[in-house]
């Protein structure tokens, strides 16, 4: 098995239910309210460790109770934190989610000791990334850092996996440095600097491919998601399931893809797997608490099939 190092955010997630979305200036009650860890980085991180990868996790935390809440969280899950950076003055990173009765939510991301993981500090930890044979990154850490991560990784051929949420702007020479894009459809629109509705999804994913990034995977969200490299275009359907909550969904993809992907199994298997793990996940409640084990996710293909959906790549 393949060792993987996630670089990425951490957040305290604060959650409250509502039956809609408020309005501008509406003030209305909340069904009910809990707290869980999240932030793209450590979803990703938690649920590749938990769906069975070996998994090293480094991050920035505040030296407030947030920070030693999710310190003592992660040891407690077993992951490796062995090179996570704690700084002073700075509050860990926080994210505030309503979710309304569909299952769609809305977040307030607010950084704070997120923003201190700095290429500088990348550069001290140059090992981690060289023991390593994935690395997985997100945008919810600077932009820089992100950079310096690709350039390091690239240097020691170790194979990037980059999520580009939230969503923004990629550099030609970082965008080449890619191995694995995984996007949706806004973050491929934004990056591409191109409308589905106008030019259609496989040429969306085309313009991305041409960029110099070699697979480029596009969730769809209840379509599935498509997969497109020099090799292979394939479009994998979604599971049918009643969606609760769709936080840390994608970040849920993003870590099962990688850790199987790390088990040496080919793109049919990993995205099947995939798949199924954030099919799982929309179905619960908050981030990392959603997060399924690598036995649910088994069992879960076991009894499953996938929807008949049609597919058009011109939608």
């Amino acid at each position: 098995m393949c060792k993987i190092l996630v670089i990425g955010s951490s957040n305290t997630d604060l959650i409250a239910t509502v039956k809609s979305f408020p309005s501008a200036g509406e003030t209305i009650a909340g069904k009910s309210f809990f707290q869980a860890m999240g932030g793209k980085g450590a979803n990703q991180a938690v649920a590749a460790h938990r769906l069975g990868g070996d998994v090293q996790f480094i991050t920035c935390l505040g030296k407030d109770a947030n920070g030693q809440n999710a310190l003592k969280y992660y040891n407690a899950e077993g992951l490796d934190v062995s090179s996570l950076l704690i700084v002073g003055d700075v509050s860990s990173g926080t994210a505030m989610i309503l979710v309304d009765d569909n299952g769609e939510n809305c977040i307030v991301i607010t950084p704070g000791a997120n923003n201190m993981l700095s290429p500088a500090y990348i550069h001290k930890v140059e090992e981690d990334i060289a023991a390593s044979e994935m690395v997985v990154l997100q945008m919810e850490i600077p932009y820089e850092t992100v950079k310096t991560v690709c350039e390091i990784a690239h240097k020691h051929h170790k194979k990037v996996l980059l999520n580009v949420a939230p969503a923004r702007q990629l550099d030609d020479d970082l965008i080449q440095k890619i191995d694995i894009l995984v996007v949706n459809e806004t973050e491929a629109e934004t990056i591409s600097g191109e409308k589905i509705e106008v030019i259609g999804t496989e040429a969306v994913v085309d313009t991305l491919l041409a960029r110099g990034v070699n697979t480029v995977v596009l969730t769809l969200g209840k379509k599935g998601c498509l997969i497109k490299n020099n090799q292979t275009i394939k479009y994998v359907p979604a599971f049918v399931i009643e969606p609760l909550d769709s936080t840390a969904a994608g970040d849920t993809f993003c870590g099962a893809l990688a850790a199987e992907l790390s088990r040496g199994h080919g793109w049919d298997e990993a995205l099947n797997f995939a798949t199924a793990a954030s099919a799982i996940c929309v179905t619960r409640m908050g981030a990392q608490p959603s997060i399924p084990s690598e036995q649910e996710v088994r069992e879960f293909l076991s009894m499953h099939t996938k929807s008949n959906l049609e597919y058009d790549s011109n939608k």
